[in-house]
């Protein structure tokens, strides 16, 4: 894997980060940290397990997702593919954002 591949993981989880709320942007940035290498490949693996498992009530599918970002941080096989589903998600949202406020305008 390239640098490329981790700087541009980074740029997008520092910004996904930035959009969530404080105390949970908090926590997301040291489980991202060196230091929590220990708590962070095992999390990863029970939040891909609780996915995988997302027809029980508090399971859901949102956690395969959360569980493989965990992993890339330590997986460099992951990091290209987490990279370009982040940048899709992200176009994803945008285009979401703007027709939703487009609509907004012709409807008010």
């Amino acid at each position: 894997m390239t640098d490329k591949d981790v700087d541009g993981l980074n740029r997008r989880l520092d910004r996904f980060e930035r959009e969530l709320p404080r105390s949970v942007g908090r926590s997301l940035r040291w489980l991202r940290g060196p230091s929590a290498r220990w708590i962070r490949i095992p999390a990863g693996l029970l939040l891909i397990l609780g996915g995988i498992f997302s027809i029980l009530p508090v399971l859901g599918l949102w956690m395969l997702p959360l569980g493989l970002l965990l992993l890339a941080q330590d997986l460099p096989v992951l990091r290209r593919p987490m990279r370009r589903a982040l940048l899709w998600m992200e176009c994803r949202w945008v285009r979401w954002k703007r027709r939703r406020r487009h609509q907004r305008s012709r409807a008010g």
